[in-house]
């Protein structure tokens, strides 16, 4: 036995050195006339089966598994350690957010949207919740690529009907790619002749397959082809200068028109999103975020410059640019490999082993194809096409969470050119935290800062705007936007209910008011209250702010609004995104501002701060407190506290609905 376990380990230790001696690589040559139906024939020493294509545009290179411990022997401690697994706290998160995310797919699929939904907010909360860091673990950062990529290819219209999400597209080299067209011999001589003329930083060959993509865009492609070259005018001033400014080949814009025909929103079948066509794992690598509610790798100039950035690497591993392209779709572990067992680091000599995966085989043919078509318009008949002009805007950088319909409002635009201005937002909304580049119709700018300054950044992401049309009243506006018409004056300070013409006004949207969506945060903390009679979901709902359909899905009710035989519900307070600070809450809360930090429930004397600051409306009456708003405090805990009642803190504090600790309300106890 002791012999066999010798001859055993001298083997391995053989095929180690033999596995570890780096391949000799050939110089590289010139494209062959390589044909569809043809190859060259292989030596039989160097005869490997393909490389089995991978379903990732970017997937990285495959980590080589090292070789088993020594076997020795265990003492009895040592074989009781190794029997009982060690604990492994982040495959266990991960087992439990994927089971969450499989019910949530199984419940879209069965058409259980409401269910659906919960389970993916359960799938998300359990990674973003746990102790642990997301950013630094890579089995967890790339969980949750999974898990926001899954849901965003969902269709999230219906399930989060107050947040729109974007519409993708597929992208154009999905559908090019498939096919590998035979080429034309007048068309092979044609080009041939032209590329002799045509100048472009990045090496031009003509081979059958570059001939056969001519003829394919000439024809049957024509479309895709026209399509993205009209588009290329948006972006190809700015593009051409960021490739320039990295020190790339400017004609490296060739390859975004036949990935994505320079369509943001355009997604692989592989998951590949945006111009550039990035994964997810490849596109952080190069400071692409991603979110619920941003996608850099949808932003034009962002994922510009992170392409440009990644093919300089790739240009720098390789030496070459066929291969840089080639390892930018495949991924450049597949490209080492082929180069590895071959001794070739030559694409042609790749393509002609047949040791790449049909998509990346296909992959340069195509963009060199369409490198000299566009650069000889004329001669396939496409001169009478014409690119579509750059779309100027104004950038304002925000730091508060706002709803892009508001925004419209503000600056007299659309929502759907606000996201065509923004195509990295995923929904009608900016990111809840940290900062955003916020684009606007040129010149509105301005406008829009002068505007979004009568609205407390606290309800940025609810309250509207609505211009006055001809037959409008407080009443029907009340109705519309189901606020009270009260609320629509105080926040306009309007005297009587006649209301101006053309006139834009506030209109102060309670978030309750709202249909449930991702824009709505919610405490972790559960608070429980005691139903009392006359109590139903509605009246508990307005009473803490928060929607109906999240009072029933907190406490598994049905729909209606009763509560018999409920004792106790369950709930979660509101928290309010992208507050900056106290607001004191009174007369027209249209126009906020800071509140003291030695404000107190003393009372007041004069008038009120509203009044001291100018407001030219009547006085609070003399026996009101000032209560400055605490942590876990609701409407309705507070109305108790001082014997009055929640319509009545409402009435004083401009129909306020959700609470921030730190805020100022004003009380007028019951007498």
């Amino acid at each position: 036995m002791r012999v066999a376990m010798l001859a055993a380990l001298a083997v391995s230790a053989s095929a180690c050195q033999t596995a570890q001696k780096p391949a000799s690589l050939l110089p590289a040559g010139t494209a062959p006339a390589l044909t569809s139906s043809a190859r060259a024939p292989v030596p039989a020493q160097q005869q490997t089966p393909p490389v089995a294509p991978q379903a990732s545009a970017f997937d990285q290179p495959q980590v080589p598994v090292t070789a088993a411990a020594e076997t020795k022997p265990q003492s009895p401690s040592t074989e009781a350690a190794a029997a009982t697994p060690a604990s492994d706290p982040v495959g266990d998160l991960i087992a439990r957010v994927e089971k969450d995310f499989q019910a949530g797919l199984d419940a879209y699929q069965a058409g259980q949207t409401e269910t659906a939904r919960q389970d993916f907010d359960k799938a998300f909360n359990a990674l973003l919740e746990s102790n642990l860091d997301v950013r630094s673990d890579d089995r967890l950062e790339k969980e949750f690529d999974r898990i926001v990529e899954g849901v965003n290819h969902l269709d999230l219209g219906s399930l989060e009907s107050d947040s729109k999400t974007q519409k993708s597209e597929p992208a154009p080299i999905d559908e090019t790619n498939g096919i590998t067209p035979s080429a034309d011999a007048k068309v092979r001589a044609k080009a041939q002749a032209e590329i002799k003329s045509t100048h472009s930083d990045l090496p031009l060959m003509m081979t059958d397959q570059v001939a056969g993509y001519i003829s394919y865009f000439s024809n049957r492609g024509r479309g895709t082809f026209e399509r993205a070259f009209a588009r290329s005018g948006r972006y190809r001033d700015m593009m051409v200068s960021i490739l320039k400014e990295e020190g790339v080949p400017q004609d490296l814009i060739y390859l975004a028109q036949a990935e994505s025909g320079f369509h943001p929103l355009a997604v692989s079948r592989a998951g590949a999103r945006g111009i550039w066509q990035f994964m997810g794992s490849r596109a952080r690598g190069y400071g692409l975020e991603r979110s619920l509610w941003v996608d850099d790798r949808q932003d034009p100039e962002k994922s510009t410059r992170a392409a440009a950035r990644h093919l300089k690497d790739l240009y720098a591993e390789f030496g070459d640019w066929y291969l840089a392209m080639a390892a930018y779709n495949s991924g450049p572990g597949t490209v080492q490999a082929a180069v590895k067992r071959t001794g070739y680091a030559d694409f042609w000599e790749l393509y002609r082993r047949n040791v790449l995966p049909k998509e990346t085989r296909n992959y340069i043919p195509i963009i060199l194809a369409v490198t000299i078509m566009t650069k000889n318009l004329s001669q396939y008949g496409f001169d009478d096409v014409s690119m579509d002009e750059p779309v100027a805007y104004d950038s304002v950088t925000i730091n508060y969470p706002v709803d892009l319909r508001l925004v419209a409002d503000c600056v007299n635009a659309t929502p759907t050119q606000l996201q065509e201005l923004n195509p990295s937002l995923l929904r009608l909304t900016t990111p809840k935290e940290g900062t955003f580049e916020l684009h606007l119709p040129v010149g509105t700018g301005d406008q829009y800062q002068i505007a979004i300054a009568a609205i407390p950044s606290a309800m940025r992401l609810w309250w509207r705007y609505h211009k006055v049309q001809p037959g409008d009243t407080l009443a029907s506006l009340a109705r519309s936007y189901r606020v009270t018409a009260d609320a629509i004056a105080g926040a306009n300070q309007l005297d009587g209910t006649e209301l101006p013409a053309d006139a834009e006004l506030i209109i102060p949207v309670a978030p309750s008011k709202h249909p449930v969506s991702d824009t709505s945060t919610y405490a972790r903390r559960i608070t429980r209250y005691k139903v009392r009679a006359g109590d139903t979901v509605a009246t508990v709902a307005e009473n803490f702010g928060v929607s109906a359909q999240m009072v029933r899905r907190w406490n598994g009710l049905h729909s209606g609004d009763g509560l018999r035989g409920r004792k106790v519900l369950a709930l979660h307070l509101p928290v309010t995104p992208g507050g900056d600070g106290a607001s004191i809450v009174s007369g027209s809360v249209g126009h906020p501002r800071k509140a003291s930090p030695t404000a107190s429930t003393k009372a007041p004397s004069g008038k009120s701060a509203r009044a001291k600051a100018g407001d030219e409306r009547p006085s609070e009456p003399a026996s009101v407190l000032r209560h400055k708003v605490k942590s876990g405090e609701t409407l309705y805990s507070i109305a108790t506290t001082y014997n009055t009642t929640v319509a009545a803190l409402k009435r004083y504090n401009g129909n306020v609905a959700v609470l921030r600790p730190g805020m100022i309300l004003i009380v007028q106890p019951a007498r």
